[in-house]
């Protein structure tokens, strides 16, 4: 009775041990099929979102002021989305940008015509859409005692190379008559990262575009010089040339209307308007912002042709004297 009993105990354990692992497998087979689907909707998925980036027209931007109509346009909807899919490529520097345009990933750049005239010798065709308001003010750390350009020799300079930066830093160096290779270049792509280092005083001097301007202006570094007093514009909205027809074309359009509403917007509301914006996407605070000067912008319209022209030449000669250089 006593081994009928123990034999019948073992097995209903078995039983139990049977259907737990009968569901236990029912679970891993349900859970395998689950994930396997999960797999194949998150690829399907990643197809469909790389098809639609692959149609959107796609600018590369940066954090400084002269991408605000962009960001404006496309935080307050006024890009049409029923038109055109207008997509912001966000990079910390405009040389990122180029080398995404380089490798065919976005369509246009907000960007420099001395660094657009470097991307046109590479054969890569590049269409002036329209002028910007960029420039640059180049600032002194304020513990270094320089008061002026002609003290610039033997001094860390931060800018960055292959773009008008290169161009103003030259012109600046000739009129102080000091001999170029006595400027000691250092190359900080991002106005951010330079503000970070003007700081903590590791550099001499630094050129800044706006807002990173009114930060080091707030912090009493004193101005040396400033490109806007030249007369020299050489903010630029470029795209690939190969690639603007048919519906590329369209695109363009309406990012150019939006463009415009967007000018409209900010010169009735005034830059100060768009703090959230600012603060957003160029990564300073509420005392920049609240410091900024009064700025007007200007509707799509080509750039100036002296200014492409000056830029162009001052790209061939700076490859004639790298050339020559290197021999």
């Amino acid at each position: 009775m006593v081994l009928f009993s123990l034999n019948r105990i073992f097995a209903l354990r078995m039983k139990k041990i049977t259907l737990l692992y009968s569901i236990i497998m029912l679970l891993v087979i349900g859970c395998g099929q689950s994930y396997e689907e999960q797999q194949r909707i998150s690829r399907a998925e990643r197809i469909r979102l790389a098809k639609e980036d692959s149609a959107a027209l796609k600018i590369a931007v940066a954090p400084t002021m002269d991408c605000l109509p962009l960001y404006v346009a496309k935080d307050e909807m006024l890009f049409d989305t029923a038109k055109a899919d207008i997509r912001l490529k966000f990079f910390t520097s405009h040389i990122d940008g180029e080398a995404a345009l380089l490798k065919g990933r976005i369509e246009g750049m907000v960007s420099d015509l001395v660094r657009c005239e470097r991307v046109k010798s590479l054969n890569i065709p590049l269409r002036y859409v329209t002028s910007t308001n960029l420039s640059w003010q180049l600032f002194a750390n304020r513990k270094s005692r320089i008061k002026s350009v002609s003290q610039l020799g033997d001094k860390l300079v931060a800018m960055t190379r292959f773009s008008a930066l290169d161009m103003f830093t030259d012109r600046l160096v000739d009129s102080a008559k000091i001999k170029s290779d006595f400027v000691l270049r250092i190359q900080i792509n991002d106005p951010n990262v330079r503000f970070q280092m003007l700081q903590n005083n590791e550099l001499d001097a630094i050129f800044f575009p706006e807002p990173q301007a009114t930060g080091a202006r707030m912090y009493k570094n004193p101005v040396l010089a400033d490109t806007e007093k030249m007369d020299i514009r050489m903010g630029v909205i470029a795209f690939r040339g190969n690639i603007l027809d048919g519906n590329r074309q369209k695109q363009l359009e309406e990012f150019i209307a939006g463009y415009n509403r967007a000018v409209d917007e900010i010169n009735k509301n005034g830059v100060k308007h768009y703090a959230g914006i600012i603060k957003k996407y160029m990564k300073v605070d509420g005392r920049v912002v609240s410091r900024l000067p009064d700025i007007t912008f200007k509707k799509m319209e080509p750039p100036r042709l002296k200014d492409v022209e000056m830029a162009s030449e001052y790209w061939k000669k700076k490859q004639l004297t790298d050339n020559a250089r290197n021999i």
